[in-house]
């Protein structure tokens, strides 16, 4: 069932007066029911049957390492095994390609299934620190992970966040449902005005880059970059927008990631779920492992206080960025494009910090002006397309054949002679540029204000004239038509 379809808007209405219909303590059990039907009606059986294994494994495993939690002998083999059995499915269907084997049964990786398991694997770990209690109750444990809006594409939540907001009595709020209105309605412009009408170019031009060299290309990478951020960004918001009308409030994932200043300021406001679960579970744990705590040990002595107390910062900032990478996708290109390539630059951005601080006082820049605020900004989104050229591209290869490609030719005549109408007409440019404008008005205005609060304050008339201009555009700009699929969010396919 697509986010963005009327089907959906349906199921959400029926959900939301079901649950505050019934009694309190039994709410929580027709989301259970409803984030089942949804999971079926999204994928079938095939869905049901992947998450109903992964819930029997975290759900049974989850108490006998609570059973263990005193018995250090047996714990770390235990929830190695609980581990790996709940990774087992997402291996087997996302990445043993990349080991050179064949899906088992030519099966297709189902939809969300790197979200939920991130989610249940961060409940897991949770329970083996001691940070955590297992749920006992099957049925609350299955809500946990399978609660429906979020089970499309995130964000990856923690037990803790959830637990207690899942099971208890939530009051209709007016305030809260118009919120969640407002930002569906948000979601859907950002969907099917913006991405939808990029992804046009890009498909064009990234489907046959050796006709459109040069500029096409560059020009198809940013719109690459809009469709990316509105496309999954707008998932997001409808997600967050269900969530908050059923009194339930899910992590944020993006706070306007096209302003940092810094790769590492990107991460810190793009996908930040993913960015925070690899953190907690992957990085800091490496760290404080014996082992690294023993090369730190070697590498201080060996190289001095330091030098040596970088060398395994950075190797374990490289084990962290290529976990990250191959979340995206068991092939080269995703390694690259989202991984391996954003720690290079963040280390060797700090190995050259001195230099470029000398470099900016030696030609007397100053650094704390809009100007410089905006050329850092700039640089970071150039750097980030870059690496949404790996992205985007089907391997390896053929992202290095983009990129050579992209610099065959130098054509920026094609801004301003008409040739990219060919992509898109005259006027589908005029909507989606003064979309994008729009969207950059209103980033800018959630970098200094709670936007969606400061509209409640304002004049009746004013309000309702902004919600149904939004409303409107979305009914007469928004792609549809017979090649339109509504379920293409990009990311639903991790």
């Amino acid at each position: 069932m697509a986010l963005t379809s009327f089907s959906f808007l349906c199921f959400v209405v029926v959900t939301v007066l079901v649950y505050y219909i019934l009694p309190g303590r039994i709410r929580w059990l027709s989301l259970l029911a409803a984030s089942l039907l949804f999971c079926y009606l999204s994928g079938g059986f095939a869905v049901l049957g992947f998450l109903l294994y992964g819930i029997l494994v975290t759900y049974l495993g989850a108490l006998l390492l609570q059973r263990l939690r005193q018995e250090s002998r047996f714990k770390g083999f235990a929830t190695g095994g609980v581990v790996c059995l709940t990774l087992l499915p997402l291996f087997l269907l996302k990445y043993i390609r990349f080991f050179g084997f064949e899906t088992p049964f030519g099966m297709l990786a189902p939809l969300g299934i790197s979200f939920y398991t991130m989610t249940l694997l961060g409940y897991v770990i949770d329970v083996s620190w001691g940070t955590a209690r297992a749920q006992k109750n099957p049925l609350k444990h299955a809500l946990f992970a399978c609660y429906f809006p979020q089970m499309v594409s995130g964000p990856i939540t923690r037990y803790g966040q959830m637990e207690p907001q899942l099971f208890v009595k939530h009051s209709f709020s007016y305030e809260q449902a118009a919120f969640g209105a407002q930002r569906i309605l948000w979601g859907f412009f950002k969907k099917l005005v913006i991405s939808e009408r990029l992804a046009m170019v890009v498909d064009a031009v990234y489907g046959w880059y050796s006709a459109y060299p040069g500029w096409y290309l560059v020009v198809a990478t940013v719109c690459f970059a809009f469709q990316l951020y509105t496309d999954f960004s707008g998932c997001m918001d409808i997600v967050l927008g269900v969530s908050q009308i059923l009194g339930i409030t899910l992590p944020e994932n993006f706070t306007c990631p096209y302003f940092s200043l810094s790769i590492s300021e990107y991460w810190r406001r793009w996908h930040i779920t993913l960015g925070a679960w690899f953190k907690d579970y992957v990085f800091y744990p490496l760290q404080k492992s014996p082992l690294w705590i023993s090369f730190q040990d070697w590498s201080k002595k060996k190289l001095g206080k330091k030098r040596g107390k970088k060398l395994p910062l950075y190797l374990s900032m490289l084990v962290l960025w290529f976990s990250v990478g191959m979340w995206h996708g068991g092939s080269w290109n995703f390694i690259v494009g989202s991984g391996l390539l954003h720690w290079f630059y963040i280390v060797s951005g700090e190995l050259l910090s001195p230099v470029f601080k000398k470099l900016t006082a030696w030609l007397r820049i100053q650094t704390d002006v809009f100007s410089w605020r905006l050329f850092q900004a700039l640089r970071t989104f150039l750097l980030v397309n870059l690496g949404f050229v790996f992205f985007r591209a089907r391997s390896l290869g053929e992202a290095f054949a983009i990129l050579k490609a992209m610099c065959s030719r130098w054509n920026p005549e094609i801004l301003f002679d008409r040739s990219l109408f060919k992509l898109l007409s005259p006027q589908d440019w005029v909507v989606v540029l003064t979309a994008l404008l729009a969207l950059l008005v209103v980033s800018a205005l959630q970098q200094k204000i709670r936007v969606r609060s400061t509209l409640a304050r304002q004049n009746l008339l004013f309000r309702w004239s902004l919600y149904l201009l939004l409303c409107g555009t979305v009914l007469v700009f928004g792609c549809y038509g017979g090649d339109y699929n509504a379920a293409a969010f990009i990311y639903q396919r991790f």
